[in-house]
């Protein structure tokens, strides 16, 4: 069976993690059609795409048989497979829709580390988090630039060095999480981040996560030209001047829809 399960209902794309017997933990298997996907031309139409797991969890992290063939792996072969889910990562980072993580039961190692790079994250209220690789003596490299972005450098220390597990509370606190609901109203919760986001320009939407990325860190006198060469881009584009439009002329932009 493969492990993961692509479906589309209109603008959304839903990306299921389907390792249920394992609680979706990662394998060789996994991390490549998770890149694969993340690679792929997004679909005519699409303008989010939803992460989520089947069965009882989100994703528990590494899965047992390949945590046990990594204990003989050479120095080599554990750069190689690092390498392979630094791509993983790095491929949803940058995916160019909106994505949200739909979280619930077990997020942990890797698992957290998913929440990590999604642009919206909803949680059931008793999902279980956690960066716990310290707990068995390595660390969760390839998901710390990713955390330190979404949670600061504070939070970080803190969870990265106890390995601790924590609350959906705790993670929203954090920033890890941006909504907490019961497991049963996950979905309409996930929904109406969806709809929000029907309201903004698909394009706008795209150009605002890539802004993002560049300059998360850097001095504003650093990335001024490229933020007034940002705005300048979006407001001469077809779809700003659309919305512009329809903002003056108190209607609806034509991406939201009908009144």
């Amino acid at each position: 069976m493969p492990p993961l399960l692509i479906t589309a209902t209109g603008p959304v794309v839903t990306v299921t993690l389907d390792r249920p017997d394992v609680r979706n933990a990662f394998d060789e298997a996994l991390v490549a059609e998770l890149t694969a996907w993340a690679r792929s031309p997004i679909p005519s139409g699409a303008r989010v795409a939803v992460l989520r797991g089947a069965g009882r969890a989100f994703c528990a992290g590494a899965d047992l048989a390949w945590m046990s063939r990594m204990v003989s792996y050479s120095h080599a072969d554990n750069v190689r497979d690092a390498s392979a889910m630094a791509a993983m990562f790095e491929a949803l980072d940058t995916l160019p829709l909106p994505l949200i993580g739909r979280v619930h039961g077990a997020a942990l190692g890797g698992g957290a580390g998913l929440a990590a790079i999604c642009d919206i994250v909803v949680a059931a209220d008793d999902a279980v988090f956690g960066f716990t690789e310290a707990k068995l003596g390595i660390v969760p490299a390839v998901i710390a630039p990713y955390c330190v972005a979404k949670i600061g450098t504070s939070a970080v220390r803190e969870l990265f060095l106890t390995a601790a597990r924590f609350s959906a509370a705790r993670a929203r606190e954090v920033g890890l999480v941006h909504a907490v609901a019961p497991e049963a109203g996950l979905d309409a919760a996930v929904d109406a981040f969806v709809q929000e986001l029907m309201t903004s320009g698909p394009e706008a939407v795209v150009a605002a996560k890539r802004l993002i990325r560049d300059v998360a860190g850097q001095p504003a006198a650093h990335v001024g030209a490229l933020t007034a060469e940002t705005v300048a881009a979006r407001r001469v584009s077809a779809e700003g001047q659309h919305g512009m439009r329809a903002f003056l002329e108190k209607r609806r932009a034509p991406w939201a829809g009908d009144e």
